[in-house]
């Protein structure tokens, strides 16, 4: 059987499936769906800290131990976001939301199919992305898919702000936005955000000062009303005043959020931003960091300003807009040396010059803070990295 007209019934029956779908019957209506195959599936979710990959409880059958992502054959077809064939007859293949990295399906082929085949990959990835989709739709009201993406309990602030949060990873044809936090059970005021309307990519980074409960509730009243401005049409400077405005009718206790405010024409590559007391941006050319962008620069969001002043650079096709935190450059080891941005922009440019996707890039340099840093983190980490570029889309899907 070499033909994907199979695949394409077990996707109808599965689509006919979904609509009424109870979320922790999902492995229960795969098997079904997927019964005239004779194929076995079994859906394993990335967790928080995207260290393993663990498997969505099933009825009848027994749970198999969570997949290590750096040393597994599962682990590569996960972060190259590329089906990859066992020797055993089975198929490890990604599960995305769109191009935002969720799992993977392990998939035991009967005798009949080759794991070589292009047509049974083609029929594979059908299936993983309709699994996908329902993943990401799902979780809205099912408990159970939270739960088998975390290996532990998350603070309240920490709920409270990955429910703000767009998805990590989004693309078009032309751009790739993708994103990672630390801790991720733990995280407190940091935050971003993206918007695309046509050519025209909005972008945010934040982080709101202090830490746990109250800095999430300053970020989230700064990313609440930065949306509400921006779909009413503001642009960047009135963006900005209305977050001032909304942080110091809350509060008057001085609290106070930084950040980055940007706009992207993927048109023309023109690049608008104002810096409101944050880390500049860096741009990344070629494998190389070639400029940090500190124009722009403004009192922190929430602090009584001046006029907005707003910056403008041209980017070429192919750049990439590394956007971070204090918290990554300034992680410190036991000796104090802290991370630094020459450091940060160095791996940045060595895993792009691998072909890497922009999900995985960032996850290799959370993973390179977290093992400069070793004990706990003792303040947010955000990365952002905004990739112009047709390329990066493709490297980003399956």
């Amino acid at each position: 059987m070499t033909t994907t007209e199979p695949w394409l019934r077990a996707l109808a029956d599965l689509l006919f499936r979904s609509h009424r779908l109870p979320p922790d019957q999902l492995t229960t209506v795969v098997d079904a769906a997927l019964d005239g195959l004779g194929v076995t599936v079994t859906t394993y979710l990335v967790d928080a800290e995207q260290e393993s990959l663990h498997p969505l409880p099933g009825p009848g059958r027994p749970a198999p131990l969570p997949l290590p992502i750096d040393t597994s054959l599962p682990g590569r077809a996960y972060t190259e976001v590329r089906v990859r064939a066992g020797q055993d007859g089975r198929l490890w293949v990604p599960v995305v939301d769109g191009t935002d990295r969720l799992g993977l399906l392990e998939m035991l082929l009967p005798p009949g199919l080759d794991p070589t085949d292009e047509a049974v990959h083609d029929g594979a990835r059908l299936i993983a992305g309709l699994i996908g989709h329902l993943v990401a739709s799902k979780a809205a009201y099912a408990d159970v898919l939270h739960r088998t993406r975390r290996s532990r309990p998350m603070t309240v602030s920490a709920e409270l702000l990955w429910q703000l949060l767009p998805p990590l990873t989004f693309a078009t044809d032309t751009v790739v936005v993708s994103a990672i936090l630390e801790p991720c059970y733990e995280v407190g005021g940091d935050a971003f955000d993206y918007s695309l309307n046509g050519p025209r990519t909005a972008l945010a980074i934040m982080d709101g000062v202090g830490h746990g409960l109250p800095a999430v509730l300053t970020t989230s009243v700064a990313l609440s009303a930065l949306r509400a401005a921006r779909r009413a049409g503001a642009d960047l400077p009135d963006q900005a005043t209305a977050v001032d405005a909304a942080i110091r009718a809350q509060w008057t206790d001085g609290r106070f959020v930084t950040g980055v405010l940007a706009d992207l024409d993927t048109a023309t590559g023109t690049l608008r931003y104002v810096n409101a007391g944050h880390p500049a941006p860096v741009v990344l050319r070629h494998g190389r960091a070639v400029r940090a962008l500190a124009g722009g620069r403004r009192a922190p969001l929430g602090v009584s300003a001046g006029p907005t002043t707003v910056a403008e650079v041209r980017l070429e096709p192919g750049d990439r807009l590394l956007l971070h935190t204090d918290g990554v450059t300034e992680a410190r080891n036991a000796a104090g040396e802290m991370f630094g941005l020459p450091r940060l922009a160095d791996l940045a440019e060595r895993h792009i010059r691998s072909g890497l996707p922009a999900p995985e890039t960032l996850r290799r340099l959370n993973r390179a803070v977290a093992e400069h840093r070793g004990g706990a983190s003792r303040d947010d980490e955000t990365i952002v990295l905004v990739e112009w570029s047709g390329g990066a889309t493709a490297r980003a899907e399956p």
